[in-house]
């Protein structure tokens, strides 16, 4: 079954890692600025770790001969490391006193959708669903859409 997505997973593997660097190394440019919002920094680490996490599971299906089993447990594992980012994120969306946080919400689900779509790929891997894999590449194509929405609004959107 993950042999037949080893060159979506390679593509998405490099992918991934350029963007998660190239966020970072953005980021820098408007440090001053982003560390002044109460939320920015979270959502930024959360849209970081869902890249990670995308990476690890881009990288999980080219592991030679993994078992579903384990190809399942890894991605579990590396969706909680994700998700500890994102409930920290949301939970400082919805404590923000400021009347500008407005559309709380959308805030806070963006990050979440990698995250579920990658709890149903792990899952449905291990119970050898053909599905799990289409979960996987919808969890990868959320997550880098999830990154660079955060990222506009840290690059671009702080400074307005």
């Amino acid at each position: 079954m993950l042999s037949q997505w080893s060159e979506f997973n390679v593509a998405m593997a490099g992918a991934t890692a350029a963007l998660a660097g190239l966020v970072i190394v953005a980021s820098s440019v408007n440090i001053a600025e982003i560390i002044k919002s109460n939320t920015l920094t979270a959502r930024l680490g959360a849209g970081i770790a869902s890249l990670v996490l995308a990476l690890v599971a881009s990288a999980l299906g080219l592991v030679p001969e993994i078992s579903p089993m384990w190809f399942g447990i890894v991605l579990l594992c590396a969706v909680l490391g994700s998700a500890v980012f994102q409930v920290h994120a949301a939970r400082l969306v919805f404590a923000d006193a400021d009347p500008a946080a407005r559309v709380r919400i959308p805030k806070a689900a963006l990050g979440f959708l990698p995250i579920v779509a990658y709890a149903a790929s792990a899952v449905a891997v291990m119970l050898q669903h053909p599905s799990g894999l289409h979960f996987s590449a919808a969890g990868c194509l959320l997550a880098i859409v999830a990154a660079i929405i955060v990222s506009w609004v840290a690059l671009v959107e702080v400074l307005r």
